[in-house]
């Protein structure tokens, strides 16, 4: 491999756990040597991208897209769910840039929508998306993104830049009514994203068995609640899973209410598409469609659980690179 590609992009997809690298050489062209970094490894941004390139034998990329789990808002870019932060200025003159972007990742993610093959999506209910209609987006993970997509009149797409991970979540059971109240002890209020994320569905389980003097069975991480729940050895783990579906479908419905998604909603994250098919027959769609006299209008409104192998997100950030190029 060649050590210098002045006329290549980097991409990436910066979440609170996990930095996602790829390379292309030119717009259009395919998204390769992608690596994966833990981002509490690395000092800062700048340290992580330098370990990509280093270890590629890659050194000055005429462009970069970054696609970071915090809003956008201006130059200085904090993470919400790490202590990583940068200077967009500074960033782009130290790696000589010629072009940067740096953009929302779940903004980044719904601009991969429409190009996402339908093998790397699995449909939970619904019928036939409307053309030309918005679409919603939302995801668990580290934290909870929501995004969509909004017809441009021309038969584009203009990306939503939103936070509608932090609205405040409702409670709709005595028992998520006791999780909410958990949750507002402890950090002042109950967020989508307090409930609807990793972290989120550990505190949610903690908060269940101590309120049932139950033992936590040494469970210690959200993917240990996940797999108990999954292989149904201890109740309260199956009871936060299932909570954390239920919310996530009310979450969902109002998003595509709020919307008008009859173009469907899309799931992505690091959480749901790791329960596999035992999502579709969770409390989910039910919770999605359990609007009252809309019932029927969401009913119709299909969903659709992204299963790529590759981060779409690094497919989104080429296209908003190339918006700029």
């Amino acid at each position: 491999m060649p050590s210098n590609f002045l006329s290549g992009r980097v991409l990436a997809d910066v979440g609170g756990t996990h930095a996602r690298f790829a390379w292309q050489a030119s717009a259009g062209a395919a998204i390769e040597h992608v690596r994966v970094l833990r981002v509490a490894e690395h000092a800062s941004l700048q340290h992580a991208l330098r370990s990509y390139l280093d270890g590629l034998g890659l050194e000055r990329p005429a462009a970069a897209a970054i696609a970071m789990a915090n809003p956008v808002t201006g130059d200085l870019v904090r993470m919400t769910n790490h202590d990583w932060s940068f200077s967009q200025a500074a960033l782009q003159a130290e790696f000589g840039l010629q072009t940067l972007r740096v953009l929302n990742d779940f903004t980044a993610l719904a601009l991969a929508l429409p190009h996402l093959p339908a093998d790397e999506l699995r449909q939970v209910g619904g019928g036939p998306a409307k053309p030309q209609a918005a679409i919603g987006l939302l995801g668990a993970g580290t934290g909870l993104g929501v995004s969509g997509l909004l017809p441009d009149g021309r038969g584009g797409w203009v990306p939503i830049q939103g936070e509608g991970g932090h609205v405040t979540l409702p409670a709709s059971t005595r028992r998520e009514r006791l999780v909410m109240d958990g949750f507002e002890r402890r950090h002042g209020r109950a967020s989508a994203e307090r409930m609807l994320s990793g972290p989120g569905l550990l505190e949610a389980f903690l908060l269940l068995c101590e309120a049932d003097s139950a033992s936590a069975g040494g469970l210690a991480s959200a993917a240990a609640v996940s797999e108990a729940a999954l292989a149904g050895s201890h109740p309260q783990a199956n009871e936060a899973l299932n909570m954390f579906c239920g919310l996530l479908g009310s979450v969902a419905g109002d998003l595509a209410l709020t919307l008008g998604a009859r173009g469907g909603v899309y799931i992505g994250g690091g959480i749901v598409p790791r329960l596999g098919t035992w999502f579709d027959a969770s409390p989910f769609r039910e919770r999605f469609e359990a609007k009252g006299r809309f019932q029927a209008y969401l009913a119709a409104i299909p969903v659709w659980v992204i299963t790529s192998a590759q981060s779409p997100a690094l497919l989104g950030a080429s296209h908003a690179l190339d918006a700029v190029a």
